[in-house]
């Protein structure tokens, strides 16, 4: 949408890790997002004008400070490497719940980026994008990581290990298959979660968090749902991390139970997502939202194919 000179970009909200593959793996979801609306000023310099929720109200957790919001990190990171000598303004409108698991930060500066590349004279293609996104990532998480900046600028499955930034790849996704992602009322906080993580893991957890990494990529190419089932459990970073989510055994073995091919925390939580076939997406939406209200807490849910879009410019 272009109005009083700006463009606006919509960067969707991810599932990062995907289980198997911590720092590794992130997935795109449809439905829920940012917009960042961007415009060239007089004077230098990245200015936010304003944050507002999704119920139009100015957000009271988030700064127009420029350097503290990943937004305008990563539009400074972009106009500094290719803007011309005058400003940028953003209007940011969140969408993703803050520190939800669903990439809440990296929507924002995803959004903010793509918003900004479409000021420039010789705009960047997307995946020239990322490093610019990863800035405003890394100041809000804590750590260089792209399992939620990469599916939400690219869409889909994306592969990027930290070990190879700013390189991603877009992987091959099942057909047939949906993700269902559901967010319990309450916050999680990365950078937090990040820091308490073990320092070391034991040669077994490793073999089988690369043995499951490896099954559930090969799976994705073959459509192989029944590999997929054997392979999408995480040994390494759960176990570490569902202690901040009171229901998320209980959600899991609803997801389970009601066939589900696998669950685990979406990021560090407290989202939770899992992925089922098609035709039993909305079953196991429903009953993972269920144990998540017995266990005394409201959510939200989101169900998308795996190819679910990456960020674009709205018309």
């Amino acid at each position: 949408m272009s109005t009083n000179n700006y463009v606006t970009a919509f960067a969707p909200a991810s599932i990062g890790n995907v289980a198997v593959g911590y720092d590794t793996l992130g997935l795109a979801i449809a439905g829920a997002g940012d917009r960042v609306s961007a415009r060239k000023t007089e004077s230098a310099g990245i200015t936010i004008k304003e944050v507002r929720g999704l119920d139009g109200e100015i957000h009271a957790n988030l700064s127009v400070d420029p350097d503290h919001n990943t937004a305008s990190i990563a539009a400074h990171a972009l106009w500094k490497a290719h803007g011309d000598a005058s400003g940028v303004e953003l209007i940011v409108l969140k969408g993703v719940p803050l520190q939800s698991g669903m990439g809440s930060s990296a929507a924002s500066a995803v959004a903010a980026t793509v918003a900004v590349n479409a000021l420039l004279d010789n705009p960047l293609q997307k995946p020239e994008l990322l490093p610019y996104a990863l800035e405003g990532e890394q100041y809000a998480s804590g750590g260089l990581h792209a399992d939620n900046v990469a599916p939400s600028l690219l869409g889909g499955l994306v592969l990027c290990p930290t070990s190879l930034l700013p390189d991603a790849w877009s992987l091959p996704t099942p057909k047939g298959i949906s993700s269902i992602l559901v967010h319990p009322d309450m916050q999680v906080n990365t950078a937090e979660q990040r820091r308490n993580l073990a320092r070391s893991v034991t040669v077994d957890q490793w073999l089988a968090q690369q043995g499951y990494l490896a099954g559930f990529i090969a799976a994705c190419e073959r459509n192989d749902a029944d590999l997929i089932r054997r392979c999408l459990k995480d040994v390494i970073i759960e176990p570490q991390r569902k202690s901040a989510v009171p229901c998320f055994d209980a959600v899991k073995e609803a997801a389970l139970k009601t066939n589900a091919l696998g669950c685990s925390l979406s990021g560090s939580g407290p989202g939770i997502f899992a992925l089922s076939l098609d035709a039993e997406a909305h079953n196991v939406a429903i009953a993972m939202e269920q144990a998540c209200r017995t266990m005394g807490y409201e959510c939200q849910s989101w169900i998308s194919p795996m190819t679910a879009d990456g960020a674009y410019l709205e018309d």
